[in-house]
């Protein structure tokens, strides 16, 4: 059962904070007196760039001098920026870990020596003082729960994501996994990619693994449609992925017979889903997990405890787990209703495409 059904907010932030004057990736003022944070990303994607959009408008609202970072090398990128961002001296990093194991002792000696919270996916395990995203398995239940929708009379379903170190990426797959299979939820459940997994009118099929490597994530799609003839579902779960899938099937003359389902927000994404060549897609709220992380630091930097510099009133907190939530939305052509509750309890809320899309706009542009 979903455990946090509150309203996804990312769109209802327009009038409630003043965000379309952009400050400038890299810094936007300077002075010495500025106070100064970093905005890391775990790779460059369209997700981010409405995320960095956040990011900078909280800096102009608070007088924050924020820095945006997209490294293209994974967990060395990252490690590079942290361990520079220290030498520089800076206030206060928020990151969407890439490994958060692995990444433990980095970001712990991080922790020791500036304000140091995560997005996006979180690093449980770590000193990191908090963290701002959405419960990531119970967005995966929700997918799954589109994904029976679009086939209710069962199918063969293949997933497709850029990296299963991620904390967010794992919890996202199972969730998928668990709602299309019927199960009752495990957030601890993990399925081990390759081989496949059936129960009852339902078989996934396997997860392609794509190292956010485009290139390769276009030719995983590509390979998955001439490897199972009986394909009925692609299941893109990093924003990419649907607009790589949805080429993929085109080029393969079969729109008429594999249906497309996303997450995120990509404007490829939204004109498929108008299109009638996606089904739908999970979004999420990055613009707020920018928004939010940036204001945080602050308040943090200001020496506000965690639990008072959490609350605002985007989102829903949970003070004893140090977490911020925003709750996944579908987006879809025609909606079925704005709300509906599925037979284990899920809470799904729905929109349509072309509303969305708009009030996307407006907010980033």
């Amino acid at each position: 059962m979903l455990k946090h059904a509150g309203m996804w907010t990312a769109l209802a932030a327009i009038g409630l904070v003043g965000f379309l004057g952009c400050g400038q990736q890299g810094g936007n003022g300077g002075d010495s007196g500025q106070t100064r944070v970093a905005f890391i990303t775990n790779g460059p994607a369209s997700f981010w760039d409405v995320a960095e959009k956040g990011a900078l408008a909280a800096g102009k609202d608070l007088n924050v001098q924020v820095d945006v970072f997209m490294p293209t090398d994974d967990v060395a990128g990252q490690k590079r920026i942290i361990e520079d961002l220290l030498i520089k001296g800076i206030d206060g990093i928020a990151i969407s870990p890439i490994d958060p194991a692995g990444q433990t002792d980095l970001f712990n000696s991080a922790a020791e020596q500036t304000l140091f919270i995560t997005h996006d996916s979180d690093a449980p395990e770590s000193d990191r003082l908090c963290y701002i995203g959405m419960d990531n398995y119970d967005a995966g239940r929700i997918c799954g729960e589109v994904v029976r929708q679009a086939l209710p009379e069962g199918g063969e379903v293949m997933l497709f994501v850029g990296r299963l170190d991620q904390l967010n990426a794992r919890q996202r797959r199972q969730g998928v996994i668990d709602a299309v299979l019927g199960r009752s939820p495990d957030p601890n459940r993990f399925d081990e990619p390759g081989s496949a997994i059936s129960e009852g009118k339902y078989t996934i099929l396997d997860t392609r693994v794509d190292g956010f490597d485009f290139a390769k994530a276009k030719a995983d799609a590509s390979d998955a449609i001439s490897k199972y003839p009986d394909l009925d579902c692609m299941v893109g779960l990093f924003a990419y992925n649907p607009p790589l899938c949805l080429e993929a099937v085109k080029e393969a003359d079969k729109l008429d017979t594999i249906k497309i389902v996303g997450f995120d927000e990509d404007q490829t994404t939204l004109q498929g889903i108008i299109d009638g060549e996606i089904f739908a897609t999970v979004v999420q709220d990055p613009y707020m997990y920018g928004y939010e992380a940036v204001r945080v630091l602050t308040e943090l930097h200001k020496g506000v405890e965690v639990d008072e510099a959490l609350k605002s009133e985007q989102g829903t907190v949970f003070p004893e787990e140090n977490k911020k939530y925003f709750s996944a939305r579908v987006v879809k052509k025609s909606p079925a209703g704005e709300k509906w509750t599925t037979d284990d309890g899920q809470v799904i809320e729905e929109v349509e495409v072309e509303a969305f899309r708009t009030r996307l706009n407006e907010l980033t542009k």
